[in-house]
C-alpha cells in the first residue's frame, strides 16, 4: 500500500514541487534514528549465554552473510528489470534483521541469545562486509563508491547501534526502553515506512517519465525468487547446524538468524543518492528507483513464512519435550 500510494503520487503530482518536498526526506539521518531506536530497545543481557558458545553464532553469521548473497547472487540473473535486479542483490546483502530473528527464534523454542548475538554481529560489520558483496557483485555493471559507501553506513548504521546500546546502559533510560519497547518500534516502522514512502513518490516520477512498467511476470519473478533466496538460506543454515551437532535450539535460532535480513540499512543503500539511490546509477538520468520493492517483499515473506515456520518449530518442540 504505501508503495503503491507514492508511486501514484509521484506520477500525478508535478514532479518539481514533489522533489522539492522530497529533499528534505534524508535517508542517513531517518536510517540513523531508526537503528538508534532499535539498538536501544535490544535487550542484549543474553550475549554471555551465546558468547561461552560462540560456534552455532559464527555459523548462522556466516549463513546470512556468506552463503545467502551467494544465493543471491545467482538468482538475481533471472529478474525481468534493472531494478529488481540490484533490488534483490541489497535485499540479500544487508545483515540480519533487528528484532524479528529473535523474536520468532523465541516463538518457536529456540536459542534466542544466539539469534541476538547474531544481529549484533552482522550489523556492526555490515559497513565492511555489505559494500565488499555489493562492489564484487556489481563492478562489471556500475562504478561505485566504496569508500563513500562505507562511510556512510558507519555514520547512519555503526554509530547509532553503539550509541543505542551506551545509552540503554543507564538503568533509567533501560527500564523506559523495556517499557515501552512496543512504542519504539512503532515509531521506527513509521519512519521506515517514511523513506519507503519518499522512494516510491520517486519511482512514481521516473516512471512517469519513462511511460514503460514493470510487467505483471517480472514482479512475480522477484516475489519467487525472494522466497526462493530466503528458504534456501533457511535449509542450509539449519540442516548445516544439524551437521555440526549443535543443540536443537541452536539450530532453529541458526536457522531464523541465518536467513532473515533487515529492512532499514535496505531502504537506506537503495535510496541514498551517494549509493543505488543516485539518478544517474547506470548513465544519464537512469537510475533505479524501484530497487526498494524487492526488499519489501523479501521482508513481508519472511515474516509470514517464519511465522508459519516457528509454530511448526514450537509444536515439535513441545512434542519432543512430551
Amino acid at each position: 500500500m504505501t508503495i503503491a500510494g507514492g508511486i501514484a503520487t509521484g506520477y500525478q503530482i508535478d514532479s518539481d514541487q514533489l522533489l522539492g518536498v522530497l529533499k528534505y526526506a534524508n535517508p542517513s539521518l531517518v536510517t540513523a534514528f531508526v537503528l538508534f531506536l532499535m539498538s536501544f530497545s535490544l535487550d542484549s543481557s543474553q550475549f554471555g549465554k551465546a558468547v561461552k558458545s560462540p560456534a552455532p553464532v559464527l555459523w548462522a553469521s556466516f549463513a546470512n552473510y556468506g552463503i545467502l548473497p551467494l544465493i543471491g547472487w545467482q538468482v538475481m540473473k533471472i529478474q525481468g528489470t534493472e531494478d529488481f535486479k540490484y533490488g534483490l542483490l541489497i535485499a540479500c546483502t544487508v545483515p540480519c534483521t533487528m528484532a524479528a530473528a529473535s523474536v520468532w527464534t523465541r516463538k518457536a523454542e529456540g536459542n534466542d541469545a544466539v539469534s541476538l548475538l547474531v544481529t549484533v554481529l552482522t550489523n556492526g560489520l555490515c559497513f565492511l562486509i555489505t559494500p565488499f558483496w555489493l562492489n564484487m557483485i556489481v563492478s562489471h555493471g556500475m562504478k561505485l563508491n566504496m569508500g563513500e559507501m562505507v562511510q556512510r553506513l558507519v555514520i547512519a548504521v555503526l554509530i547509532p547501534t553503539i550509541i543505542g546500546q551506551m545509552v540503554r546502559g543507564i538503568p533509567l533510560l533501560r527500564s523506559f526502553a523495556t517499557r515501552r519497547k512496543k512504542q519504539l518500534s512503532n515509531t521506527g516502522q513509521i519512519c521506515i515506512l517514511f523513506i519507503v514512502f519518499s522512494a516510491a513518490c520517486k519511482g512514481g516520477i521516473r516512471l512517469k517519465e519513462i511511460g514503460q512498467p514493470a510487467s505483471m511476470s517480472s514482479v512475480l519473478i522477484v516475489v519467487f525468487s525472494c522466497l526462493l533466496v530466503h528458504l534456501l538460506a533457511m535449509v542450509v543454515a539449519y540442516y548445516g547446524a544439524k551437521i555440526f551437532r549443535f543443540s536443537r535450539e541452536d539450530q532453529i535460532a541458526s536457522a531464523f538468524a541465518g536467513s532473515q535480513k533487515t529492512l532499514p540499512i535496505g531502504v537506506l543503500i537503495a535510496t541514498d543518492p551517494s549509493m543505488f539511490g543516485n539518478p544517474n546509477l547506470l548513465g544519464e538520468g537512469i537510475g533505479v528507483p524501484f530497487a526498494i520493492m524487492p526488499l519489501l517483499i523479501f521482508h513481508t515473506l519472511q515474516l509470514f513464512t517464519d511465522t508459519i515456520i516457528a509454530s511448526r518449530f514450537a509444536e515439535k518442540q513441545l512434542a519432543l519435550k512430551k
